[in-house]
């Protein structure tokens, strides 16, 4: 079986967006998992895999670390199931969303939900995370928090070309879901996961299209609780 390691936080919160890209890669191939929590501190749990990063998934005698290597992996060592890309090409075009997700979506979504990160993990794990990004962004958390508004407004206005093709078709990879589908679920997954802040607007064609996604391989996006779902248990 294979073996993923990913970030783990209190309550079993299962934080990494990606992660999540290879959480759904693996159940697109319809592959079976075992998977192993990882405090983002403990990197002794990982030193195996020869840097200090997840997600890492072991498939036999094999060891690959980030998600867009895991993907291309899978679609090499598994062929004969569902594809990922599609073709040789499919995958030099979804190399190019992923590279667009990383440098321009996230980029303007982690700052200003970073603080809500905070109360996701321990004490530890949050120390780490905000010398991290404060050191990453030169601010303190608190005031990339206070410019949320601002900021998930650009990150909208970004979207706007997978709005587009969402208005057309069910899926970023047609009328079945590929890696690109994948990709944009671990974005906007990781800011369901740990954050109260709604990410998009009421009627977002995008929100729609999140709402299959989560449904996608029984569910598993949607047994990962929400904060929202989160706070309203301890409230209860």
């Amino acid at each position: 079986m294979i073996e993923l390691w990913e970030l783990g936080g209190k309550n079993d919160c299962r934080y990494s967006t990606f992660a999540w890209r290879t959480r759904l890669a693996l159940l697109h191939k319809g592959l079976a998992f075992e998977v192993h929590p990882v405090a983002v501190t403990d990197k002794g749990a990982i030193r195996f895999s020869g840097q200090d990063l997840v997600p890492i998934i072991r498939d036999g005698d094999r060891i690959v670390s980030d998600s867009w290597k895991i993907a291309c992996f899978l679609e090499q060592a598994y062929p004969e199931r569902p594809a990922l890309f599609g073709s040789e090409l499919g995958q030099n075009l979804t190399y190019f969303f992923n590279m667009w997700a990383d440098r321009e979506l996230l980029p303007l979504l982690v700052p200003p939900l970073m603080l809500d990160v905070l109360g996701c993990v321990g004490e530890a794990e949050a120390a780490h995370h905000r010398t991290q990004m404060e050191t990453i962004f030169k601010r303190k958390l608190e005031d990339l928090y206070a410019e949320r508004a601002k900021t998930l407004e650009q990150f909208r206005k970004r979207l706007a070309p997978v709005r587009r093709i969402l208005s057309d078709q069910t899926f970023i990879g047609g009328k079945t879901p590929a890696y690109a589908d994948h990709i944009l679920f671990g974005v906007l997954q990781w800011a369901r996961v740990v954050s109260l802040e709604q990410v998009l607007d009421d009627g977002d064609v995008i929100g729609r299209w999140f709402e299959r996604v989560l449904d996608l391989y029984d569910g598993a996006g949607r047994r990962e609780p929400a904060r929202r779902e989160r706070a309203m248990e301890r409230s209860a």
